[in-house]
This record gives C-alpha cells, sequence and structure tokens, in this order.
C-alpha cells in the first residue's frame, strides 16, 4: 500500500508543450521575449505580437536558429486599436492553443491630482481594452476548439494599489477580475486560464513608465537583487506544463527583498 502511494507521488507530473502554438503578445522585450524564447526551446510554433516590425524580424531569426524545427509568425501591430485585433483574426494568429497575454505598460509615478488624462488612457487602452479583446477572441477560438490554455501578465498592483500609481492599479485589478469571471464561465470547456502577478522586475517597464529617463528607471532597482525577465518565463512554464487537471489562478512572484509595492529592503541603503 505504501509502495504504490510513493510510486504514484513520484510519477513525471509534468507535460509536454512541443507542437502547440502559443501566440505571445508584447513579444519584442522584456517578459514576452524570454517567454517566447522558452516557449521555441520547448517546441512550440509561436505567433509573435508586438509594435516594432524591426525587433519581431531579429527575434525571429534568434529563434529559428534556437530551434530551425519550429514555425513562426510575426504580428506588427498595435493591440489598442480593435482594428489591429480583427486583422489578426482574420489572419488566423488567434488560432493557438496558448495565449500569453502579456502586453502591458505603466506611465508616470504620481498622484490622481496631478496625473496626465492622456496617460490614463494609454494604460486603459493597452492594460485593459487590448487585453480583454485578446483573452475574449482567444477563448472564442478554444471553446470551439476543445480547449486550450490562457496565461495573463498581470502584477501586485492587481492584488494591492499604491499610492501614485491609481491608474496602473486599477488597470491591473481589473484584469484581475476581468479573468476570474471569464474563468467561471468557460470551467466547463477544458479552457485553463491563469495569471502570474509579478513584484520587480528589471526589464523596460520602468524606462517607459518614466518616458525614457534612464537614471530614474535605473534607481527604481538600486540596491535590489530584483527578478528578471527569464525569472517569470520559467514560472509561466511551470504553470503551463502542468499536467491538464492543475490550473494555477494566481501565481504572485516578488524578489525576496520586497514585501509589497512599497515595503523594499535595500542592500547599502
Amino acid at each position: 500500500m505504501i509502495s504504490e502511494q510513493i510510486h504514484q507521488a513520484l510519477r513525471p507530473r509534468t507535460r509536454s508543450l512541443a507542437g502547440s502554438t502559443a501566440l505571445v503578445t508584447g513579444a519584442s522585450s522584456g517578459i514576452g521575449l524570454a517567454t517566447a524564447a522558452r516557449l521555441a526551446l520547448e517546441g512550440c510554433h509561436l505567433n509573435l505580437v508586438a509594435r516594432r516590425k524591426e525587433r519581431l524580424f531579429e527575434l525571429k531569426q534568434e529563434l529559428l536558429n534556437l530551434n530551425p524545427g519550429i514555425q513562426i509568425r510575426t504580428f506588427a501591430l498595435d493591440l489598442t486599436n480593435a482594428d489591429a485585433t480583427a486583422r489578426l483574426i482574420d489572419d488566423g494568429g488567434l488560432a493557438v492553443d496558448i495565449l500569453i497575454n502579456n502586453a502591458g505598460l505603466a506611465r508616470g509615478l504620481t498622484t490622481v491630482i496631478h496625473s496626465s488624462s492622456a496617460d490614463w488612457e494609454e494604460m486603459i487602452n493597452t492594460n485593459v481594452n487590448a487585453a480583454f479583446r485578446m483573452s475574449r477572441e482567444a477563448a472564442i477560438h478554444m471553446s470551439n476548439n476543445g480547449g486550450g490554455d490562457i496565461v495573463v501578465l498581470s502584477s501586485v498592483a492587481a492584488h494591492i494599489a499604491y499610492e501614485n500609481g491609481a491608474v496602473y492599479c486599477a488597470s491591473k485589478h481589473a484584469l484581475r477580475a476581468f479573468h476570474e469571471a471569464l474563468r467561471l464561465e468557460t470551467i466547463s470547456q477544458n479552457i485553463r486560464i491563469m495569471m502570474l502577478s509579478p513584484g520587480m522586475v528589471e526589464t523596460e517597464f520602468s524606462l517607459v513608465r518614466f518616458e525614457g529617463d534612464s537614471e530614474r528607471a535605473k534607481n527604481v532597482y538600486k540596491g535590489v537583487d530584483t527578478l528578471d525577465a527569464g525569472d517569470v518565463a520559467e514560472s509561466l512554464l511551470f504553470a503551463l506544463k502542468q499536467s491538464r487537471h492543475i490550473n494555477i489562478d494566481d501565481l504572485i512572484i516578488k524578489p525576496r527583498q520586497q514585501g509589497n509595492p512599497w515595503r523594499v529592503h535595500r542592500d547599502n541603503a
């Protein structure tokens, strides 16, 4: 009896992703790029979406060097434009087994009173409207084709708000609520809907938030052994490779030195 339990406990748990087709948004840098690289190594065919056409071309060549046996399609699109999503559907870009709903950004770090309406609109259009559309269209395809996986890149800001980031935090709370509801609505359709909520990840995120101010962006991570894009990509692969009866609803991942968005221990500080 005990030997049977040991055998059951030690049986292989993870599954192969080889031969699956994955769509990655925001694929030209950061977590999107790192995830695309990990999926390529796993043998996934890739549909890569980003605004920067040249970066996508370069990424495609590098990933094909990494794994010549996969197929890669690139789509240089701005997903905040609803017509871009329609074009992606028409081109078969959303006919996938896996959606990595990654594209998102923050603009500014200031109080509500002093914040910019243009920044609000950009964050809401990217983090909310575009992300909602992508998940809806992927869910439609997956519900008609026997299932699939939707993985959403969110943030610790989806769980706890912080001052000077009201709209960004609100957009991530909306992302979380939307996908919790979508998970309930698709629970009988073999669709897994999973979320990753990283804390401090040193990518282009802060550079974008501070409009290219590299010194200010660098100071965000000063004295902290932060996560990098590969750490998050590895966690994402962990979630995807679990047996299909397992759904990682939300995986919060932070550097050891970060307790919450504002409680951070900095070395030599």
